[in-house]
């Protein structure tokens, strides 16, 4: 039987095997699933496939920079002891080096570390450790300065925000500034122009309504909704909003008096938009007793 790309896919998400496995597994049971998902849990990996449908919304951010170049990744595991252990600490710390030389998350997953990819390394980990993880996501900037923090760092590197920001001009300080900022203030966009369209429009409606019921003749109400979407531009954009440091001027002004142009920006929090199940705190310290 061929074993499609299709097969290897579905295996995949069925047991959390890497794609190498799964393909190999299809090959020793000639396409049958039962059989393959039979053949990853005699080759120890059933571990990691019982664990897989938990959901993973803990974790840690790692950052890495190397010159002009600087990554954020998203490792997830399913409780915030996982991210306090030092082997899944140096496991996440080794992939965002090895991002800082892919284009996305899926050519990170192929990557190798320590002769793994890194997919398989994860796999591996999820069979040790006992619980579900994921690499999500990973981002990348680049400019003439790149500037990394982290916020509630577990260690060096990561933590539970891992910002970026890039800059056209040399850094003199005012790079980490910003980067806090972002870290607080979680902007939505650097400018207007790179706003989600739906978003302004979701708003301008909003606003129009509102406008619309004070009565006031349209050329008014027109007026009204112009001047309260500059402001809600100003409260959402990196450039437009006040400068947590300087609340005095706004981001974009700050960062031309140091004689540097933000390029981009990026904020990844742990585990945002994940659906997280509610469980009490003892429930969680007894399921990661059973393991």
């Amino acid at each position: 039987m061929a074993i499609t790309a299709a097969l290897v896919k579905e295996l995949r998400e069925m047991t959390g095997a890497g794609m190498m496995d799964a393909k190999k597994a299809l090959t020793e049971t000639d396409g049958n699933m039962e059989a393959a998902v039979d053949w990853l849990r005699t080759k120890g990996l059933a571990k990691a496939a019982k664990k897989s449908g938990r959901t993973a919304a803990e974790g840690l951010v790692a950052v890495a920079v190397d010159g002009g170049t600087a990554v954020a990744v998203e490792v997830n595991s399913e409780t915030d002891f996982v991210a306090k252990n030092a082997e899944f600490q140096g496991m996440v710390a080794k992939f965002a080096q090895t991002a800082l030389g892919v284009s996305d998350v899926e050519a990170l997953k192929a990557a190798e570390v320590d002769g793994k990819t890194v997919e398989t390394t994860l796999t591996d980990a999820i069979a040790k450790i006992g619980e579900n993880m994921a690499l999500r996501r990973m981002a990348k900037l680049t400019g003439d300065s790149v500037v990394t923090y982290v916020h509630n760092a577990a260690a060096d590197g990561m933590g539970k925000i891992g910002v970026l920001v890039a800059l056209k001009g040399a850094d003199n300080g005012i790079g980490r500034q910003i980067a806090m900022h972002v870290a607080a203030v979680n902007p939505a966009s650097l400018g207007a122009a790179d706003l989600d369209p739906s978003l302004i429009e979701r708003e301008r409606t909003v606003l129009t309504e509102q406008a619309r019921e004070s009565g006031k003749p349209d050329a008014v109400i027109e007026k009204m909704i112009e001047g309260r979407m500059k402001k809600f531009l100003s409260e959402v954009t990196l450039l437009g909003q006040a400068f947590v440091i300087n609340p005095d001027l706004t981001v974009e002004a700050a960062a031309k008096d140091a004689g540097v142009e933000i390029t981009g920006f990026v904020r990844i929090e742990v585990g945002e938009g994940i659906e997280k199940e509610e469980e009490d705190f003892a429930a969680e310290v007894a399921k990661t007793l059973k393991g």
